[in-house]
Parts: structure tokens; sequence; C-alpha cells
């Protein structure tokens, strides 16, 4: 018996994320890091500004089969220790 990849896997949610920084320009000069486990995304790295900062993790929250988002993402004027949390835990 063969077996399917799964579209939606860590690795697979990885790369569309980092193609989807690279392809914005809020996000595409910011020095990120994009981790994944068990859909759920990790984001550090330094951003340029917080707007950047949220930026990221909209976009990275918004691709299918996401199901959390941790932003560590270190950006001027951001809450100490930068850290959101946000879990879809309903599914999508």
């Amino acid at each position: 018996m063969f077996h399917t990849p799964d579209q939606n896997t860590d690795e697979n949610l990885r790369a569309a994320i980092l193609v989807r920084f690279a392809a914005d320009d809020r996000t595409a000069s910011a020095s990120l890091r994009v981790g994944a486990l068990n859909g759920i995304i990790h984001l550090a790295g330094t951003a340029p500004s917080p707007e950047a900062r949220l930026a990221a993790a909209e976009l990275a929250g918004s691709v299918s089969g996401v199901r959390g988002v941790v932003n560590r993402i270190e950006a001027p004027g951001a809450p100490r220790p930068a850290r959101t949390i946000n879990l879809d835990l309903q599914g999508k």
C-alpha cells in the first residue's frame, strides 16, 4: 500500500509561509525564522516594526492547515517578552 503525502505536512507549511514572507513588502527584509510542529507555527527573529511583526503572524496564520502561531519575533516597541500564541483548535 502506498501512502499519499499529506499536503499540510509541517515541511509544506513552513515552505508556504517562507514564500509568503518573501513576497510581502512588510516581511521580505525582516530576519525571520519559521519552525513547524504538528501544524503549530513558531516564528522567531527580528522585524523592523511592530506592524511587520504582526503582519508575519497574520501571514503565517492565513496558510491553510496552520493550527496556531507562536509569535516570538522581536521588534522595536513590541512587548517583552515578545510572545503571542494564537491557536485554532477547531480546525480550518
